[in-house]
């Protein structure tokens, strides 16, 4: 079903209105729009990518070894987290990303809790398998992981991915340079999308993972 203004299309391609944008630690693709790091050793470490859709899609890529996780994080993933579960990150990205919208004029995002499940579960995936991507190691984009968990009827879904490390507050952090990415930006501030939620994974090494799914009905 097509929606008005929708947002730009980037990172990947997709079927009918399926958007997937991406926020990466790495550059993967040429047509990136803009990247910025402090790479010096101990330093925040964080690079923004944005491509213009085209017949590319965006494979999975190695950003490091497998790293161990905390065994909070891999309890939560497994359940239907309401927004009072969320934690610190989450609440935060979630928190930012509504004022966003609200001081653009729109509505602000309600809160599903099987989106937060879907989302931590891939953040988990990713931090535990050393990859950074829409797509699994086993080619499952975000439509095929929302449809295991139940998702079966959506109009339109959405992604943004993050990953920083060393940042005092990852989660305004992602908001803060995904607000500053064109194709980011009009994930956020898509006035069709009607609800979202926010999944981190952190890892023992302190990098953490993010992803923010959205979700037209």
């Amino acid at each position: 079903m097509k929606t008005l203004n929708p947002p730009r299309r980037s990172c990947r391609k997709f079927v009918s209105s399926f958007i997937t944008l991406a926020f990466v630690a790495f550059s993967f693709l040429a047509a990136a729009e803009s990247s910025f790091a402090q790479t010096a050793q101990g330093q925040p470490v964080a690079r923004l990518i944005s491509s213009s859709l085209g017949n590319t899609v965006s494979r999975p890529r190695r950003v490091a070894e497998p790293s161990a996780v905390s065994s909070a994080n891999s309890a939560t993933a497994v359940s239907l987290p309401a927004f009072e579960d969320a934690s610190t990150v989450e609440r935060t990205a979630f928190d930012k990303t509504n004022e966003a919208r609200v001081q653009n004029g729109l509505q602000p995002l309600a809160w599903d809790p099987l989106l937060c499940k879907m989302a931590r579960m891939h953040s988990e995936d990713m931090a535990q398998r050393g990859y950074f991507a829409h797509e699994t190691p086993e080619g499952l984009e975000p439509k095929d992981r929302g449809r295991a968990l139940g998702l079966l009827h959506f109009r339109v879904l959405g992604e943004n991915i993050a990953f920083n490390k060393g940042f005092a507050d990852p989660g305004a952090f992602a908001v803060e340079r995904w607000m500053m990415s064109g194709g980011h930006r009009a994930n956020i501030l898509y006035i069709g999308f009607q609800a979202s939620a926010i999944g981190s994974y952190v890892a023992a090494d302190g990098s953490v993972y993010l992803t923010q799914v959205f979700l037209t009905r």
